[in-house]
């Protein structure tokens, strides 16, 4: 039991809840992950693939591929959805966060559909092999639905990215001159610039394809879906106004 001081009770309730989920989720599918695909149910799919479910725009953002992507992005959660929790209230802040996971699925299909056929992600023992251009688009010409599908069902996405990375654009929205640090570099950066860094980042990354295991635009997608949000909230004057 935790006394009503403790260190769990300081955390605003939608954020310690999301919080116990996610960390939840990944127990469950780390203990059972053998016995059970959970990715195939759970994890967000390519549209035209044979196991995608409407209902994977949410559970994706309650699955991470393993310890360390669910530690940052809970790291993250902890940091900016405590603050923002008190600052856009309750409702609202679920609402924003959830809705952000969601925006960041739909950009994520929408890459996945213009990208498909120039792109084919085998798994084998040795991992992923990326083939590109031409020897994707041969791939799928020589082969019948039934590998097709296969194919389209190798394109599945995890994590609570998205919704987070919505989290560090309200940040920088609400509160854009909070000084904010890097690991390991003593230098106070405002939040704005901070965010807008690693929007640019994640736009480089995703165009030329670096680190092609994370969904880039899918970051973006949540950044986009709640830069407008928090937009349309502050010229409603719903938030706003006295976070700078």
């Amino acid at each position: 039991m935790f006394n009503s001081n403790g260190f769990l009770s300081s955390i605003p309730a939608v954020t310690k809840n999301l919080l116990i989920i996610n960390i939840l989720m990944w127990a469950v599918t780390s203990l059972l992950g053998g016995n059970f695909n959970f990715d195939r149910y759970l994890g967000l799919h390519y549209w035209e693939a044979p196991d995608f479910n409407v209902v994977q725009f949410i559970t994706y953002m309650f699955m991470h591929a393993n310890f360390t992507h669910l530690f940052f992005n809970m790291f993250s959660l902890f940091m900016f959805g405590v603050i923002l929790e008190r600052a856009l209230g309750q409702k609202r802040y679920l609402f924003y966060y959830i809705s952000c996971g969601i925006g960041a699925a739909l950009v994520q299909e929408v890459v996945w559909t213009f990208t498909c056929l120039d792109a084919l992600r085998l798994e084998n023992q040795e991992g992923f092999i990326v083939l590109q251009g031409q020897e994707a688009l041969s791939y799928l010409l020589q082969h019948d639905v039934g590998e097709l599908n296969r194919f389209y069902n190798l394109f599945v996405t995890v994590g609570a990215s998205g919704a987070v990375f919505g989290l560090l654009l309200a940040f920088a929205m609400l509160f854009p001159n909070m000084p904010m640090y890097l690991f390991f570099i003593p230098i106070p950066i405002k939040a704005k610039w901070m965010v807008l860094g690693y929007g640019a980042l994640e736009l480089a990354f995703g165009v030329t394809g670096a680190q092609s295991a994370v969904a880039h635009f899918a970051h973006l997608g949540g950044m986009l879906f709640g830069f407008f949000m928090i937009w349309y909230w502050k010229k409603k004057g719903v938030v706003g106004g006295g976070f700078y």
